[in-house]
């Protein structure tokens, strides 16, 4: 039984500021079907406002308690810890975390910051680290698929550079954090076990939300998928399907099961 939808947005419902065709349908059946559906994305380059935008100009209706992102992850966390930000994040993600107390102990926030990734940069949050500051990883992605259509380093790579240095291990607030999948079922209150996920990031988004203890997971061949991701992590997806169209013909068939 599937009585909750978990979609991945990048490659899966838009690549840029295009939709994935069929996908703006698709979500519209699975919404005809009754299943109710969060957003759990690892933007970290787009406020939360920026990307209900974005799916607003798709001709999507979908409400901010319906997305959830890294960086809202990453408030909760330092207003319940009593941490100021240090952030290594890309620029249009910055005031996300302008209104945050500040003159409190540290946590270095790293996202996707793209040319922002520096040695100056990169050194600084390493200078924090080793003062004390905690390390808190927007999303652990290792690749993302860039503008040109081809796929770019993502933040991972500088988050593992950074625990290196620091000998510090990352708090992952993102995909595939159990608490990142679990915190938008509860919001449905949708049992692990009731539940799926549509993603096109093979480790992240299935392999996570799998080993999340999800039921399901479904890798789309959209996005930033390549020929033999569904081989390369474990767990193994549920289903290797074309596109956002064939999962929601897939998820609707369960769900009547």
């Amino acid at each position: 039984m599937i009585s909750g939808v978990l979609l991945d947005l990048a490659g899966v419902i838009y690549d840029g500021d295009v939709a994935v065709p069929g996908a703006t349908e698709a979500v519209l059946r699975l919404r005809d079907a009754g299943l109710p559906i969060r957003f759990v994305s690892n933007t970290t380059r787009s406020t939360k406002s920026a990307v209900l935008d974005r799916l607003a100009r798709l001709g999507l209706s979908v409400t901010a308690d319906e997305v959830f992102t890294p960086a809202e992850a990453a408030r909760q966390w330092l207003a319940e810890h009593g941490r100021s930000p240090h952030l290594l994040v890309h620029p249009n993600l910055v005031q996300e975390f302008d209104d945050l107390r500040s003159g409190l102990p540290k946590a270095v926030v790293v996202g996707d910051a793209g040319e922002a990734f520096d040695y100056r940069t990169l050194n600084t949050a390493f200078r924090e680290l080793i003062a004390g500051a905690e390390l808190l990883a927007l999303a652990p992605n290792r690749t993302f698929k860039d503008a040109d259509g081809k796929l770019s380093l993502d933040a991972g790579a500088f988050v593992i550079g950074l625990e290196f240095a620091s000998q510090k291990s990352a708090i992952v607030l993102g995909k595939p954090s159990q608490a990142f999948f679990r915190s938008a079922l509860a919001t449905m209150s949708c049992a692990d076990a009731q539940a799926v996920m549509v993603g096109d990031d093979a480790e992240t988004d299935v392999a996570g939300a799998l080993a999340a203890g999800l039921a399901h997971a479904l890798l789309v061949r959209t996005g930033k998928y390549r020929e033999g991701d569904e081989k390369r992590f474990e767990p193994a997806p549920t289903a290797t399907v074309r596109d956002i169209s064939e999962a929601v013909d897939w998820v609707i068939d369960a769900s009547k099961r």
